[in-house]
């Protein structure tokens, strides 16, 4: 071929990557595998094939760990633990920059290895995946140096139990393995069972790294593995995976006390207005579903395109996809590789099979007759309610719909129960920056796709999971406070058969909506003081005024778009009012709990509510240098509806505590106030109604913990319930929670020292994470 025919036809000839080295080390290992455990590779034994998915040829035989494997794999880890986070951040740091340049001195052999067992393009795991991965160890060697100045008030959890999946194996690995170590913790990781060589092969680099023994432990097998590290005896779970599994994981864990963290499953959009750049987006719609086979949880498989320029793009899209180039991975000219596993490729198949909806395409291009191959498939025409607008394919084929107004496409954008992330395309700054904010998704891209970095945290809301990995938000998940937690006894009211205090009749209601409401069970208890005297009566609450409180506070979303200025007005407001009542109050306090610190109580009530204040409009976001031409922007945004059990030992402070850092942030709340001392909180409703407070941001219910917790834990829209309870119900909580994989803080029969002020953690657990990434330039 001539070059005038080469520019003629834009052919492209074969440009095949060399599988020696990656073969040689394969054979060097003896094609078969063991574990990696306390710093060496166990014998080989029961196992299972890995297959490269465009060829269906054996790479190796890796072993399927059993119970004792994980056990062991385990113990060496909390053996190695305590002496590994004694060695310091900066003593971390030199292990950490070594594995880095490990990483980068192998990056080919990596990259090959990577494709040979994933099936995606080498350009891809060259030019993506492996450098990312050299990234994160660097970034994160730098937050091991940095962890002692800037996180002095924080420890390593211990032993973390990571779960990764196929889709991005030595990513992924990195995402997880990086951030824990660097923080002093150990770990147990089980790669994919369809892709675990390259995990292998980053074990055999921390042994030239000189890495100690036990600090990294890596465990081959299938889901029953993963089960069995779920149920070790680990202090957190960090998986990656399915909603599906990820729901699984929440209820195994529940009431266990460790710390999770999720990033599962996407249906994320892709919107294209009429001003974009059409060109530039048909072209980053290529990235964004077909990069990598669309095996991408964060993949843009939902395009949602203005009406008025939807057959023209449609029409340019389906030019571009008979463009695409499948075939060899290994091939350097590859557009799109193979899909990872024979029952995967079934999967992907049978959806687009049995829809029966819209209009599909699929690319008029050759692929491979053996092989994992799926031609790029586009199905226009779909109404937001078809199972493919609404399920996760994880294959290259994207669904489209159309929009008429900007606020149609935020509804439809959001039309989802996953959380992850999103495009926005337009040329108008402006109305990308408007629409940003108000699509519910934990990363947007504008005018881009699929950028990632280890300085911007990744991460999604819903059903796509929660916590972040990367950035400063991605290591509070992989560390805890110094401080030592103390148990909490369970915390009882008086009992009595005396007479009313007060021959006029006390009978709190709940708070609802700005209206005090009475408990729709028609059923009340008497709060009596320490002589059995009655203080008044309180409702006792139910499912359904839990139902009648969320819709409030729902309505009441309004809230969330004030500024920070005017909630912190708002509560300079009510700490001024509860101020003129102070003495009030403190009598109260002391009456229920038969105390004299009632006094002391309140006067922390007042100062929690103006250092609320003060922050509501101070807790800013930041700006992550992230290495493009442009920004990535960490916005601070409100988590939604919070239901919390207030603490019972302290019924005012509890109380404000949680209330004040939630509502600065935006929230609207659900309290349910002390169960023994109750009357606290119904005498403070009376101070919200005097200072401004919209109806619906703050309810109060009354009644039994045990009776409100789980219908608030398995509400679907509340976004977060948090349990200060005397009554350990965080097993409930957690579990009833899978629902719909709201975040949760309980502290599982700890106790949390009110008089100390814990705003900062309060600030960070009523707030999410959302990264918007805007280039610029020409």
């Amino acid at each position: 071929m001539t070059v005038k025919e080469i520019f003629d036809t834009m052919s492209y000839g074969p440009a095949p990557e060399s599988a020696a080295e990656a073969l040689a080390w394969l054979v060097d290992q003896g094609d078969r595998f063991g574990h990696f455990i306390n710093g060496t590779f166990t014998a080989p034994g029961d196992g299972f094939n890995s297959q490269n998915p465009a060829t269906g040829e054996v790479l190796a035989t890796l072993t399927q760990a059993t119970q004792a494997d994980v056990d062991t794999a385990v113990a060496a880890a909390r053996s190695a633990q305590p002496k590994w986070e004694k060695l310091g951040g900066p003593g971390r740091a030199r292990y950490l920059y070594a594995i880095a340049r490990l990483l980068q001195k192998h990056s080919r052999l990596f990259a090959v290895l990577e494709t040979m067992d994933n099936g995606k393009p080498i350009r891809e795991s060259r030019d993506i995946d492996i450098p990312l991965a050299q990234r994160h160890f660097y970034y994160h060697a730098g937050m091991a140096q940095l962890m002692e100045s800037e996180l002095p008030d924080r420890a390593a959890l211990g032993v973390c139990g990571q779960i990764i999946p196929w889709n991005f194996p030595l990513l992924m690995l990195a995402w997880k393995v990086a951030p824990a170590i660097a923080m002093g913790n150990t770990v147990v990781l089980k790669p994919a069972e369809y892709t675990s060589l390259t995990a292998l092969l980053f074990a055999d680099i921390c042994r030239q790294a000189g890495l100690p023994k036990g600090v990294v432990n890596i465990v081959t097998g299938d889901g029953a593995v993963g089960e069995m590290v779920v149920a070790a005896d680990v202090d957190k779970i960090a998986f990656t995976g399915s909603t599906a599994v990820g729901r699984r994981i929440r209820e195994a864990t529940a009431g266990s006390g460790k710390a999770l963290t999720l990033e599962l499953g996407g249906k994320s959009p892709y919107i294209v207005f009429d001003d974009a750049d059409i060109d530039s987006a048909v072209e980053g719609l290529v990235d964004a579903i077909w990069f990598n086979q669309g095996q991408v949880c964060c993949a843009g498989s939902r395009l949602l395109v203005q009406e008025s320029i939807a057959e023209r793009f449609h029409a340019k899209l389906r030019a571009r996809m008979d463009k695409l180039r499948l075939g060899d991975p290994l091939d350097k000219c590859i557009d799109v590789g193979a899909v990872v596993d024979p029952m995967q490729l079934k999967t992907i198949t049978d959806l687009v099979a049995a829809n029966d909806a819209g209009a599909t395409y699929q690319a008029q291009v050759d692929i491979p007759e053996e092989g994992c191959f799926f031609r790029p498939t586009l199905i226009e025409g779909l109404t937001p309610a078809d199972r493919l607008m609404q399920d996760e394919i994880f294959g290259p084929v994207l669904v489209s719909c159309t929009f008429r107004i900007p606020a149609e496409a935020v509804e439809l954008a959001n039309n989802t129960r996953y959380g992850l992330a999103a495009s926005v395309w337009s040329e108008n700054v402006n109305l990308a920056l408007d629409i940003a904010p108000k699509l519910a998704c934990g990363v947007v891209w504008v005018n881009g796709t699929n950028m990632f970095d280890a300085a911007a945290g990744f991460g999604g809301v819903r059903e796509s999971g929660f916590g972040r990995e990367g950035g400063w938000e991605g290591l509070s998940a992989y560390t805890k406070p110094h401080a030592k937690s103390k148990a909490l006894a369970q915390v009882k009211g008086f009992t009595g058969q005396g007479s009313g205090a007060d021959p006029i009749d006390r009978t709190a209601k709940m708070y609802i909506g700005g209206k005090q409401a009475r408990p729709d069970s028609g059923y009340s208890r008497a709060v009596h003081d320490r002589s059995g005297a009655i203080l008044g009566y309180v409702g006792l609450g139910s499912r359904k005024d839990v139902r009648n409180a969320v819709e409030a506070a729902a309505g009441a979303k309004g809230w969330s778009k004030t500024t920070g200025h005017l909630r912190a007005q708002i509560l300079y407001y009510i700490g001024e009012n509860l101020s003129a009542r102070a003495e009030e109050f403190a009598h109260r306090i002391d009456h229920m709990t038969g105390r004299r610190s009632g006094a002391k109580e309140v006067e922390a009530s007042i100062q929690r509510l103006f250092t609320a204040a003060a922050w509501a409009d101070k807790y800013d976001g930041q700006v992550h240098g992230v290495p493009i031409r442009g920004v990535a922007l960490a916005m601070k945004e409100p988590v939604g509806v919070i239901g919390a059990l207030c603490a019972d030992e302290a019924p005012l402070l509890g109380l404000v505590s949680v209330m004040a850092p939630a509502i600065a942030m935006g929230n609207r709340v659900v309290l349910t106030a002390s169960e023994p001392f109750p009357l606290a909180a119904t005498d403070f409703y009376q101070v919200l109604d005097t200072s401004d407070v919209p109806a619906g941001v703050v309810n109060i219910l009354t009644g039994s913990h045990v009776d409100l917790a789980g219908p608030l834990a398995s509400h679907m829209n509340v976004d977060a319930v948090w349990s200060f309870s005397s009554t350990d119900l965080s097993a409930e909580i957690e579990k009833a929670s899978a629902s719909n994989l709201k975040r949760t803080w309980v502290n599982n029969g700890t106790a949390l020292d009110w008089d100390t002020d814990h705003s900062r953690r309060f600030l960070e657990a009523a707030t999410e994470i959302k990264n918007i990434w805007v280039p610029y330039g020409e």
